[in-house]
């Protein structure tokens, strides 16, 4: 192996030529030349999947078509030039072959065999001595590999209905498996512009063409889980009911950074998706900030809602100091305890220890890891982006009877009297419709489901 390095880069570049033909073949590009007296009298490429042959490396076939070529398999005076490090199986190959030398590219940190993983050539008590050079043209090899493998993985990211973008997370599918009293599975969606690619998460259940349709948007820190005692009541009467995940939370993709959430954005997807879906009939269900949503949704797109029912939804952007503390925690605490804050927000401290680590589960598994809480960390700022509750829109429906304002179950972090003082500052005119302000008892997973809220809902709001 006498040669200098121009000679060893000649060579090698013929190698980089068989690995590309590799490539193009959909295989592995590693591609080998055999040189004997400096001539190429063997070439070969990765073949193992279209040739349905283990043993169809680059090196070996180089080695076949070489003894060919000389017509004996003793290559001795040969050297092997290939663009990756040798496996154990090739640099076996090269010693029975009498291969005088072999000049790799690349490494091969998890199976090489020249020196990576084990040295195959490096052992004197070995009948034949195999001379290796390491490195020739290596930034190169390498280019071709790391070329190779990203648009492999591009190509099977786009073979998938809905391929993660780089930029966000996704809990997988087992994290929501046997919730109780959770039987409906999400049709997902990432075809809404405003996603970007996103997995949205949507529960989408009754008759397209039913007298009404119920759209439930959650606030933070839940999802639409926080619906699941109502969901029977809607359906048992015909109605569609229609529950999404916002980004970050719940079964939807969840951006990495928190400056991806605005309440702007969050609004042009629930814009998109009751545009996507044609929702007609709507009475919009909003728990907490997902109401304020869900109200700048009907003020954009009025002729599709006939009302709302709103439960623990605050009408200001300026919060009273626990509430504002409240979020704030959930932002700042990576482990701040989604259910134990779930159920004390909803008076159910007793109730979620009985029901077991199920119920517990079903809050925290979207936040289970500390980079899944973007949402969380956002939603203080998102929280002054909300736009002015609608007064004339919800003077119309407190009019015809198609309004409903709950509290929280419990007076912390916000008394109900507090609560409905807010409402009236923001909406003075509601001051003369007694009829919106409804009553919660404390022990319901939503305010009032366990006490036949979905059926008095439904009875409510019939059209």
């Amino acid at each position: 192996m006498n040669l200098d390095a121009s000679e060893h880069e000649h060579f090698m570049r013929q190698a980089l030529e068989q690995a590309r033909c590799a490539a193009a073949c959909g295989e592995v590009p590693v591609g080998a030349v055999v040189v004997k007296d400096g001539q190429v009298i063997g070439r070969g490429h990765n073949s193992p999947l279209s040739a349905q042959d283990p043993t169809a490396h680059a090196e070996v076939l180089a080695l076949r078509e070489a003894a060919r070529t000389l017509g004996n398999y003793r290559l001795e005076g040969c050297t092997l030039y290939v663009t990756l490090e040798p496996c154990t199986m090739c640099s076996g190959a090269m010693l029975h072959a009498r291969v005088d030398a072999v000049v790799y590219g690349a490494a091969e940190p998890r199976t090489g065999a020249a020196g990576s993983v084990l040295d195959v050539f490096g052992y004197s008590a070995i009948n034949h001595q195999t001379r290796v050079l390491r490195g020739v043209l290596a930034a190169e090899c390498s280019a071709l590999m790391a070329e190779f493998f990203q648009l492999r993985r591009q190509e099977k990211k786009a073979q998938q209905p809905h391929p993660l973008r780089d930029w966000a997370l996704r809990n997988a599918d087992e994290t929501f498996a046997g919730l109780p009293d959770w039987p409906w599975q999400p049709q997902w969606r990432s075809d809404l512009p405003a996603l970007q690619g996103l997995r949205l998460a949507v529960v989408d259940e009754g008759p397209e063409d039913a007298a009404l349709t119920w759209l439930c948007l959650h606030g933070s820190p839940g999802w639409g889980y926080g619906f699941r005692h109502l969901l029977p009541d809607l359906l048992a009467a015909g109605h569609r009911v229609v529950v999404p995940d916002l980004p970050g939370f719940g079964r939807s993709d969840q951006p990495k950074k928190d400056k991806q959430h605005s309440a702007p954005w969050h609004l042009q997807i629930i814009t998109e998706l009751i545009e996507a879906l044609d929702l007609r009939r709507l009475v919009l269900v909003g728990q907490g900030d997902g109401g304020r949503l869900g109200l700048a949704a009907a003020q954009a797109l009025p002729e599709r809602f006939a009302g709302a029912w709103l439960i623990d939804t605050w009408p200001l952007n300026t919060q009273p100091q626990q509430r504002q503390q409240w979020f704030e925690q959930a932002a700042r605490k990576p482990a701040w305890d989604v259910a134990r804050a779930m159920a004390g927000l909803e008076g159910l401290h007793t109730v979620v220890d009985a029901q077991g680590p199920k119920e517990a589960r079903a809050w925290n598994a979207p936040f289970a890891q500390p980079g899944h809480r973007a949402a969380l960390k956002a939603w203080p700022r998102l929280q002054t982006e909300l736009t002015a509750p609608p007064a004339d829109l919800l003077q119309q429906w407190a009019q015809a009877d198609r309004l409903w304002l709950q509290p929280a179950a419990t007076p912390q972090p916000v008394s109900a009297a507090q609560w409905q003082a807010a409402w009236l500052q923001a909406v003075p005119q509601l001051a003369a419709q007694s009829g919106v302000w409804r009553q919660t008892r404390p022990g319901a997973p939503v305010p009032a489901a366990w006490q036949g809220g979905g059926a008095a809902a439904v009875e409510y709001f019939a059209p």
